[in-house]
């Protein structure tokens, strides 16, 4: 699961896999996946919060490769097109 800790959306999906008997663990980033969560595992399911950035997704993926998936295959969903801008606080001023 990409997504921060402090996120509902992330949380609720980490939940919702707990709860039909799947170890689920939440990253922010590829560089916090350990080892021992995937070493003997067949299969490991990646999704992300709503709001977690998609090059985030990839690098968990790429990580996951490097650990020695074989394939990925991407399972049929809705493909969500929503973009979440800056906080205002962010915002570079011209």
């Amino acid at each position: 699961m990409v997504g921060s800790p402090n996120g509902s959306n992330s949380n609720r999906l980490r939940e919702v896999a707990q709860n039909q008997g799947v170890a689920a663990y939440m990253v922010d980033n590829a560089a916090e996946l350990k080892a021992d969560w995937i070493t003997g595992k067949r299969r490991v399911g990646v999704t992300a919060g709503a709001s977690a950035p998609e090059v985030l997704v990839q690098q968990v993926i790429d990580r996951l490769k490097q650990r020695g998936a074989e394939r990925v295959t991407q399972l049929e969903g809705i493909e969500e097109r929503v973009v979440f801008p800056l906080p205002k606080a962010l915002v570079p001023t011209a």
